[in-house]
């Protein structure tokens, strides 16, 4: 038997479909025809051409450029459709018409990337089409795309996908997106969603910063890290998990309002609404506390939902989008109490009065896992996001946090043992995250302190003391209004998307 022909990449595993598109590039080098091209001049994209036809039958020569995603050979006549980032248009060939040309065309496949030239005109079924006079291959598709089959019903085009598994479409993102314009559409509308969020802040006088990736000490949430080394310095390094004490730092430093959008990185598990890379909103605004903040984050969101809304076409296809309006109409956000509410789930007058013990029978009977290595403060937010967090359905505010689970929160005024933090959540999950800043650098030290014994106790999601930050803070921090929100989780609940990797063009995966 003889062997099996190399490929010039080495491989020798390509199955039919792939082999034989990679015989007719060679076919079309040998007819001296690129497989791929350096530039296209296009005048216009396949939406404008309805527009530029209008009524007539015949059209202005148009060049358009983009991929095949439907091909009809007929002998003599081809057709094809050609899609772009604005939709698609119908394509005709003719040999009489390209001549020896027509001969290149046979080697075309469904994926193909070609540019096109020819003047439209409207078919006997009415539909607008380019009478294609030149043709260039830009870019040849070595290997198939997975195209669905649409067929019309009632009137309206059903697309059925030929690449239904969310894992692979995850993994192979840009397949994904080359064969379903709606998940295009999505992911414009998550850019539509930060514009607006800009724009929103920018309105209101906010400085948009960066602040540093890689950190000397990790802090501003309870989380574990993501440890580097810094081989010239010969120093660890964190991924930040959160980008709190820099631009508290920058409040010090007289910008009164700032923020960021950027990535945060926790070393943790993986789940429909954990990633451990996801993008983090943060604004910090001097001289507001956590009553002003709940305002800013009501038109925030607002503004947000609106962009979500335009980008994506009529609310009334995107239901679960919708329940913000309600709660806006309503005068706010609804907002409950951290210690009654989870005072009350589990039965007990006070919950911060149970010892540990306690605690952890508690969230035994809750279904909690681990809970024998768990710190207090983790077994109080595990209790809270079973009992609570959990069956949180429209957007609400969950205020007046323990102060033993926000160490960066200024104590609420009248009870000392609560801090003053809100959270807002949705559909069971956390969307934003916000504190009266604490701006005691005395009482942040004790707090500080307090999270380095826990982390020497073995809480891996422990702060450690930022000297440098206390530093800051002793050169006088006004009060401060402080936010976080989570634009992928945002993204979700304004989409109804239900899973963090759907939200995420680029998800952390396990390798295949």
């Amino acid at each position: 038997m003889s062997e099996k022909p190399e490929l010039p990449d080495g491989s020798e595993d390509l199955n039919f479909v792939m082999r034989a598109r990679r015989e007719k590039l060679d076919a079309l080098a040998a007819k001296g025809v690129p497989g791929f091209g350096y530039s296209f001049q296009r005048s216009h994209l396949a939406s404008d051409c309805a527009e530029l036809l209008g009524d007539a039958e015949e059209g202005p020569v148009v060049r358009l450029a983009g991929r095949v995603v439907a091909w009809r050979a007929h002998g003599k006549t081809t057709f094809a459709h050609l899609g772009d980032p604005s939709g698609r248009l119908q394509l005709y060939f003719r040999r009489d018409v390209l001549g020896d040309v027509y001969d290149t065309v046979e080697y075309f496949d469904l994926g193909d990337v070609i540019g096109v030239t020819g003047p439209l005109f409207r078919t006997r079924s009415g539909e607008v089409t380019v009478r294609v006079t030149e043709v260039e291959l830009l870019a040849k598709s070595l290997r198939p795309l997975p195209f669905g089959k649409e067929e019309v019903v009632d009137g309206k085009t059903v697309r059925h996908s030929a690449f239904s598994d969310g894992e692979q479409r995850s993994r192979q993102r840009y397949a994904d997106l080359a064969v379903h314009p709606e998940v295009r559409a999505l992911f414009a509308s998550r850019s539509a969603m930060t514009r607006a969020i800009r724009t929103f802040l920018d309105g209101r006088g906010f400085l948009e910063v960066e602040t540093p990736v890689l950190q000397p000490l990790y802090g501003g949430a309870l989380a574990k890290p993501f440890v580097t080394h810094h081989n010239t310095l010969d120093m660890p390094l964190y991924l930040r998990i959160a980008d709190e004490l820099y631009l508290k730092r920058l409040i010090v430093g007289g910008f009164e309002r700032v923020y960021e959008i950027g990535h945060d990185f926790r070393n943790e598990g993986i789940d429909r609404t954990h990633n451990p890379e996801f993008t983090m909103l943060e604004f910090y605004q001097a001289y507001a506390d956590y009553v002003e903040m709940m305002v800013v984050v009501e038109s925030l969101v607002g503004a947000a939902a609106v962009a979500v809304r335009s980008a994506l076409g009529s609310a009334a296809d995107r239901p679960d989008a919708a329940a913000f309006d309600v709660s806006l109409e309503a005068g706010g956000f609804p907002r409950i109490e951290w210690l009654p509410a989870l005072s009350a789930a589990v039965g007990v007058v006070d919950v911060l009065a149970l010892d540990d013990g306690a605690l952890r029978s508690q969230a035994t009977r809750a279904n909690v896992q681990g809970v024998a290595t768990m710190s207090r403060p983790k077994l109080l937010d595990e209790l809270f996001q079973a009992h609570i967090e959990s069956a949180i359905d429209v957007p609400t505010f969950v205020v007046d946090y323990p102060l033993e689970l926000s160490p960066l929160a200024k104590p609420k005024r009248g009870n000392p043992a609560l801090t003053e933090r809100f959270e807002l959540f949705a559909r069971g999950k956390e969307l934003a995250n916000a504190f009266s800043e604490l701006n005691d650098p005395i009482d942040q030290r004790r707090r500080f302190e307090a999270q380095a014994r826990l982390k020497a106790d073995g809480d891996e999601e422990a702060t450690m003391v930022d000297e440098d930050y206390l530093r800051a803070m002793e050169y006088g921090m006004p009060p401060t209004g402080g936010v976080g929100i989570g634009l992928d989780r945002l993204f979700m609940y304004l989409t109804g998307t239900q899973h963090i990797r759907d939200a995420i063009l680029f998800p952390t995966m396990r390798p295949e």
